[in-house]
């Protein structure tokens, strides 16, 4: 039997949703799973999850999911690069399938939802300060779940989650800013100590040694405060710590003498 719709909620219904989402503590992972477990709550859905766009990497990726079966049928949008829930992300429209038997607009992503027993979705683009998040994504088992009133309030959510997560990620970026010009101090340190340089100099060095071997300062600077010593600029971005040349002095003689 085909479930009933989501009902009309009360403006002050959503009033409490927005305050769970802004009292949520304040990582991206935590807000994600937040704004998947009160979907649940708010919204009348078998399951759900969020295509995230992570900042750094620029990858669409599964950030929460409320059941196995949603990051099945997300990973099949993203190998197949069709569907609900990634063209909601990508253009900024809501997309709405009635029955993923009949539906003819993302035929291979389709097949592969019903064979999960996904046959109802709802995509709802997540957004911020006009940059697209992600995307909120609502599955149900039943054919024929989602209404014009589902996408309507789906869509009223998906603005207070956008908020959430917008704060969230500004905060994130904070931390991350803080951290990495607090790792430059340390390996600035390091040089001044070692090489007795001003501090001046110090930063020449990171700098020069950042600039010749294509590593990001960051980078350069945690792998210094980590391992007494320069990464070797033929590794990977990621640096392993093992994988480092010892050539602080080379890198220091040349950036003092410029």
């Amino acid at each position: 039997m085909q479930q009933s719709p989501m009902r009309s909620p009360h403006r002050d219904d959503f009033a409490e949703v927005a305050r769970s989402l802004n009292e949520a503590p304040t990582s991206v992972d935590e807000t994600l799973e937040r704004i998947v477990e009160l979907s649940l709550e708010a919204l009348d859905c078998h399951y759900a999850g969020i295509s995230y766009c992570e900042t750094r990497t620029k990858r669409v990726e599964t950030g929460a999911a409320s059941h196995e079966v949603v990051r099945e049928g997300d990973q099949a949008q993203y190998e197949l690069g069709e569907g609900p829930c990634l063209q909601a992300f990508v253009d900024g429209h809501s997309y709405v399938i009635d029955d993923t038997l009949a539906d003819g607009r993302w035929p291979r992503w389709a097949a592969r939802a019903k064979d999960l027993g996904l046959r109802s979705t709802m995509g709802i683009q997540l957004f911020h300060d006009d940059e697209a998040l992600g995307a909120l994504n609502l599955y149900s088992a039943e054919p024929g779940h989602f209404d014009e009133e589902d996408l309507h309030v789906g869509e009223i959510y998906a603005a207070h989650a956008s908020v959430a997560l917008g704060r969230s990620r500004t905060e994130q970026h904070l931390r991350r800013a803080v951290d990495s010009r607090h790792l430059v101090g340390l390996a600035q340190g390091i040089l001044m100590e070692r090489f007795e340089l001003d501090q001046q100099r110090a930063f020449a060095v990171l700098r020069r040694y950042s600039q010749h071997h294509n590593v990001k300062l960051r980078l350069v600077a945690e792998q210094l405060v980590a391992t007494r010593a320069l990464p070797d600029g033929s590794v990977s971005p990621e640096l392993d710590p093992g994988d480092v040349t010892a050539d602080l002095a080379g890198t220091v003689q040349s950036a003092t003498s410029s």
